[in-house]
């Protein structure tokens, strides 16, 4: 009986917990049912484990399970979590909690800190999960008058937004979605009967989708694309479908329709998005839940079926549920390797593992209902992934930018030509991004996969920031682009430099090899300080061999390995730095474990001499 007991014991420590999806009878198949009860189990254990810590909103704690909880947009998250799974489940109590209760008070704290932007719009969003009759609001009737005031005050968007220039105050061009939104949303609650200042700010938010316009320039006019033109017009839909601006909603169809087939190339096999930027890691796998429940709900930008989007979905699930640890009851942010930009703070720690609930806790909603009304029973486990090969203009013009997208077989990438936060950050070269061994360190200036040169006089430039020239090959495996105005490292972005030096860049696949061409040609005679360029790789085995005189660096994990073979026309240094848990070592996802560095000094250009290197990258699926 005390054998038996004991093994009783083990098999209960080895079981999943309640909210683990059961296995299915078919190994590639996930049953709705399965999925539908693991998420909302998870969600509504997990938030009544962090309401249970919170003992008072006056004072908030400072840390909530040891993770910061006073970074902006933090109790907003927190608000919408809540009122997200009220949304979900319909159930206004969580244990003992009251759930109005409970955003009635986030929200005055909220008032008190004078948060606003993503604060207030989530906010509002929490607000009409509980009903949009004001009058029958359980939220809105657990306050008093002059509560309901400051609630007011709190959601008021001219804290960010400037009515009569019509522009937000100081920010990025994605936050007048935000606005649009909370407007939007507080005239459907009537909190606000301004409806000149409401459609005055959709109709705003609109002008970069209008007149054939497909993607929006976050920083205009640098030219700064990357994953907020997909969520900003996203919210200028929701913002216009929530007031029945049926003008906007027929403009923003062209965008949607294109930016989501974008997307639906780019997502890489394990539910990641957009691959560059600066909303990396977990952002990136949030991002594809929230763009699922959008296609859910809105079939006509559907890239794919229903049941491959839920794949997509579930394969994002999967990685924010196993990085989510259920012991510190948070997701890994700070993980040994794991890089973030510098908006993500200690102090919103809490806030990006509340955000996994909320986020996820709405997309849930609308993917369930919509696989339900299409009789969806199961899907596979796999995002099915067709091969691609094609080049997307972002702009055109004097400096155009855009992406090229590949998926062969192991060998796939997303490679940009577009500006960045500053001239020479990692995240935003036209590097291949995504590439499976290639990983550029987040937020750092670094050289990945695109060289840096410095001149004599002490002046770094990079061939980024969109290109003077781009131009795709015929069939989508090949591009180019030149450079006659280069980037200035520590300069502002926008602002070339135009050194009298030509890089004409060209890449090419050929199998499971990328290749990358690069030349150099000088008006003038021209002296390089340095030159180099570094591959900093995911992989955790380097090794070097000599094949018949030509030296080749091994990059390899148990499932993956990078062959790399480098020529050039001078000279070139080749080292191997293994960064740790330095600013080099921290990937978006995982730990940069090596890079290799190539570098040269004192590199003479004479003048109409051009002057060339090659790289080449051989993927290999280890388990193929």
């Amino acid at each position: 009986m005390k054998k038996l007991a004991v093994v009783i014991c083990l098999l209960m420590l080895m079981a999943p917990p309640a909210w683990s999806a059961k296995r299915t009878a078919t190994a590639n198949a996930v049953l709705t049912s399965d999925l539908d009860a693991e998420v909302r189990s998870f969600v509504g254990h997990e938030l009544a484990a962090h309401l249970d810590f919170i003992k008072s909103y006056d004072p908030a704690p400072e840390k909530v399970f040891g993770a910061g909880t006073t970074g902006e947009y933090t109790w907003g998250s927190f608000m919408n979590a809540v009122g997200a799974y009220v949304g979900l489940t319909g159930q206004q109590n969580l244990g003992s909690h009251d759930l109005a209760r409970e955003v009635g008070q986030i929200g005055l704290l909220e008032y008190r800190l004078k948060s606003t932007r993503f604060s207030q719009l989530y906010g509002v969003l929490a607000l009409r999960n509980f009903g949009a009759d004001l009058n029958k609001n359980a939220v809105w009737q657990s306050l008093t008058d002059e509560q309901k005031n400051q609630w007011r005050k709190f959601l008021d968007i001219s804290a960010f937004y400037d009515p009569k220039t019509q522009r937000v105050i100081n920010l990025p061009e994605n936050y007048l979605g935000v606005a649009a939104r909370i407007a939007a949303v507080s005239y459907q609650l009537g909190l606000t009967n301004d409806r000149a200042l409401v459609d005055g700010v959709i109709t705003r938010a609109a002008q970069p989708f209008m007149d054939g316009g497909l993607y929006s320039d976050d920083a205009p006019p640098t030219g700064r694309f990357d994953r907020y033109s997909n969520e900003y017009a996203r919210f200028v839909w929701d913002a216009a479908e929530t007031v029945g601006r049926t003008d906007i909603l027929n403009a923003l169809r062209p965008s949607l329709k294109e930016q989501m087939r974008l997307w639906w190339d780019l997502i890489l096999p394990d539910g990641y998005g957009y691959a560059w930027g600066r909303s990396l890691g977990v952002v990136s796998y949030l991002d594809t839940l929230e763009i699922v429940g959008f296609l859910a709900a809105n079939p006509e930008f559907r890239p794919a079926p229903l049941d491959q989007l839920a794949s997509a979905y579930y394969k994002s699930w999967r990685w924010l549920r196993t990085d989510y640890n259920d012991k510190t009851h948070a997701l890994s942010i700070f993980a040994f390797g794991r890089g973030n930009y510098a908006y993500i703070t200690r102090e919103r720690e809490w806030q990006q593992t509340i955000n996994f609930f909320g986020k996820g806790a709405l997309a849930h909603s609308r993917l369930t209902e919509a696989l339900a009304r299409e009789k969806v029973a199961s899907f596979g486990d796999d995002i099915t992934r067709p091969d691609v090969a094609r080049f997307v203009f972002f702009r055109k013009g004097d400096r155009p930018a855009g992406v090229w997208l590949v998926r062969r077989g192991p060998l796939y990438f997303t490679l940009p030509i577009t500006t960045g936060t500053k001239p020479g950050v990692a995240d935003y070269l036209p590097a291949p991004h995504g590439l499976p061994g290639f990983a550029n360190p987040v937020e750092q200036i670094n050289a990945a996969l695109v060289p840096f040169i410095e001149l004599e006089d002490g002046r770094t430039l990079v061939a980024t920031d969109g290109a003077d020239e781009i131009i795709p090959g015929r069939d989508g495996t090949s591009l180019k682009a030149v450079w006659k105005r280069w980037a200035l490292v520590g300069g502002k972005s926008g602002e070339f430099v135009d050194p009298g030096i030509t890089s004409e860049v060209s890449w090419r696949i050929n199998g499971n090899n990328l290749i990358r061409d690069e030349t150099l040609t000088a008006k003038q005679n021209v002296a390089l300080k340095r030159w180099w360029l570094a591959l900093p790789s995911t992989a955790s085995k380097l090794t070097t061999e000599f094949v018949k005189g030509r030296r080749m660096d091994r990059l390899a994990t148990k499932d993956q390995e990078m062959l790399v073979e480098f020529d050039s026309e001078w000279p070139v240094t080749i080292s191997s730095l293994a960064p740790a848990n330095d600013v080099l070592g921290r990937g978006a996802r995982q730990p940069i474990l090596h890079h290799l560095v190539f570098e040269a000094l004192q590199l003479q250009l004479a003048a109409k001499q051009p002057r060339h290197f090659r790289i080449a990258m051989k993927v290999s699926d280890l388990n193929r």
